[in-house]
């Protein structure tokens, strides 16, 4: 049942989109909210705009650029098999290890102490996504 500050958003997709759709969550071992949530969450960062090549040069840097663009981000592949994903809502610094705690739903939240060098490796703070990883007792934080 969805919070009341939620609301539903249903669309039509053909059959072939419908598998493309599956596989990922597959591959990903995400479900079809999330992997729609973050790409609706994407509409907010600006996108290049791509040049009309108007010469077999410019044609040569659009296409390296559309390759950059489509290599830059690959999904994390671990071997456990419960993966969160949440929003960063605390990060306490100590001088050795760091307290990681990520709202995984609405008031549901998950606390890891990490190596602070981790941490900040991560780049972990208020408000950034990040996946908690469970695996047997302990939780690891990770991140795209």
């Amino acid at each position: 049942m969805p919070r009341k500050e939620q609301g539903w958003v249903t669309f039509q997709t053909s059959q072939e989109e419908q598998k493309i759709l599956e596989e990922f969550c597959q591959q990903s071992q995400r479900t079809k909210t999330e992997i729609l949530r973050e790409l609706v969450r994407g509409l907010r960062k600006p996108s290049p705009t791509p040049s009309i090549p108007t010469s077999d040069k410019v044609k040569e840097d659009t296409y390296n650029t559309e390759l950059e663009i489509s290599s830059e981000k690959k999904p994390l592949k671990v071997s456990s098999r419960n993966i969160l994903k949440g929003v960063v809502k605390r990060v306490t610094t100590g001088a050795v290890n760091s307290e990681v705690t990520l709202e995984i739903l609405h008031k549901v939240e998950l606390t890891s102490i990490i190596t602070r060098v981790s941490a900040e490796e991560l780049g972990l703070a208020e408000g950034e996504e990040a996946y908690a990883v469970i695996k047997s007792n302990d939780i690891v934080i990770a991140r795209d």
